[in-house]
């Protein structure tokens, strides 16, 4: 199915009939920059799987639609987000021209990247997401203006200028309170939406992508596993974890631009390239490597949805080509044990990523405490004054030398009352005159000195005892 229009546009989004398998709604935009040219068309098309040269239906929004939903409790209605960020919705029923159309001062500011129907009594609510960074809900029959609206500002302020731009919108029937955001930032918002206030109504974030999440799909066996795709990776989470994601693929050469769950197998998942591959992931079977890679094109694959038979892949192109493919019965096919299977590979990486996020999270904890330690040291030594720094410095230097005096005098007491070791003795005799009685009168003089002594001392000792021996002999003899 190709867009009939000489200046093609790209394939933005896939809607199958909810009723039968036969009809798909592709909606039809061109997203570069500065890119619409005059003769551009805003059609975009309802298909029919057994008349592929024609389109069954065309819808005629006022702006290119960028994403176009059928609703599942009634296959007559589709609502439609356009690129100057208002909404309409088509009775087909009626013709190609929308019902309804919402005002442009109460719409979004940029294109609509989500449009998703709610579950509710009268089948006509709906949400939608857009790049201005609002989630808006919406009544059908009212398109006057919205009944609520979430500015995505994750600093919880409500701050319109802080807000992340939305570029897919994810809703799980059996959690209608709850609704998740791919920014593109590469951050993934996880709100409720019957919270109180609007900060409670965003509950936790997820960080794993560089660049736009362009896909982000839950498990429909394991809700709380979930899908997204981004940059050159796909990557499995779990609501558990916040700082990783669970599972993810290996870096692929071009980049990736949709995915999405098989709806009868829990273990396999689809990627679309960029350089036209579809790729089939297997994890039970293969963790590096997708099972199976085929080249649908030649150009950018844009957008990807799965019949809810399992059996067919719809795969839009940025050249407006619809190409049709029929899974092979073994990709559609739910194997024995898999739900087993899947279930202990799921829990055994979460626990995985549980026990890894408690040792960061301790790491950072020690890392913050020596920080701010640190901080206080260098905050402490900022505020003291010079004056008392330097009468520090001069009542240190002043004990030093006490106690440097102090081990002196002890030492010297100690040598006068024995011999220590590493002291030496000198024994210096001076002879004094006699009195006139003539008796013997000399005084010897004691004194230590340490072996650090200078060399003209111990010279002296050396020379002294010599001669005390020759004076004491020669007294012997006289007397």
């Amino acid at each position: 199915k190709r867009d009939p229009n000489v200046t093609k546009r790209t394939a933005t989004h896939l809607s199958w009939h909810p009723d039968t398998c036969k009809k798909l709604a592709v909606a039809y935009s061109s997203l570069e920059f500065q890119q619409n040219v005059k003769d551009m068309s805003f059609d975009s098309y309802i298909w029919d799987l057994e008349n592929p040269n024609k389109p069954e239906l065309v819808l005629k929004p006022s702006s290119p639609l960028v994403s176009l939903e059928y609703n599942p409790k009634d296959s007559h209605i589709l609502v439609g987000g356009c690129y100057n960020g208002q909404m309409a919705y088509w009775d087909t029923r009626k013709g190609g021209l929308p019902v309804e159309v919402s005002i442009v001062e109460v719409s979004h500011r940029d294109p609509v990247y989500g449009a998703i129907w709610l579950q509710s009594k009268t089948g006509t609510e709906c949400f939608s997401a857009s790049t201005d960074g609002q989630v808006l809900w919406w009544d059908v029959r009212k398109l006057s203006e919205p009944t609520e609206s979430l500015v995505l500002d994750i600093t919880r302020k409500g701050l319109l200028e802080n807000a992340l731009g939305a570029v897919t919108l994810e809703f799980e029937p059996t959690m209608p309170t709850k609704f998740m955001v791919g920014t593109e930032q590469g951050i993934v918002i996880a709100c409720n939406r019957k919270a109180k206030t609007p900060a409670e109504k965003i509950t936790s974030t997820y960080s794993g992508h560089i660049g736009p999440v362009y896909a982000l799909v839950r498990n429909p066996f394991y809700p709380k596993v979930f899908l997204t795709v981004g940059d050159w990776t796909a990557r499995i989470w779990s609501e558990e974890t916040k700082e990783s994601s669970i599972m993810w693929t290996k870096c692929h050469l071009s980049y990736l631009t949709d995915g999405c769950w098989s709806t009868v197998r829990p273990s396999v998942f689809f990627t679309t390239r960029s350089d036209g591959t579809l790729d089939v992931w297997d994890f039970l079977f293969k963790q590096n490597d997708p099972s199976l890679s085929l080249k649908v094109c030649n150009e950018p694959l844009s957008s990807l949805r799965l019949q809810d038979n399992g059996c067919v892949v719809g795969c839009g192109s940025k050249l407006g080509t619809v190409t049709l493919l029929e899974i092979s019965s073994g990709l559609c096919t739910l194997q024995r044990n898999e739900k087993t299977l899947a279930t202990a590979m799921f829990e055994r990486e979460t626990k995985r990523e549980k026990i890894l996020e408690a040792r960061h999270r301790e790491m950072r904890l020690k890392e913050r405490a020596r920080s701010e330690g640190q901080e206080t040291e260098v905050e402490e030594s900022l505020v003291e004054d010079p004056q008392e720094v330097l009468d520090r410095a001069r009542q240190e230097f002043f004990e030093v030398i006490e106690a440097e005096m102090q081990r002196r005098a002890r030492a010297e007491t100690q040598g006068l009352r024995g011999k220590v070791p590493g002291t030496a003795w000198t024994c210096n005799r001076r002879r004094d005159s006699l009195p006139q009685g003539g008796g013997q009168g000399s005084v010897s003089v004691f004194q230590v000195k340490s072996r650090a002594g200078d060399e003209a001392g111990a010279q002296e000792e050396e020379t002294e005892l010599p001669k005390d021996k020759e004076e004491e002999e020669e007294e012997k003899d006289a007397a």
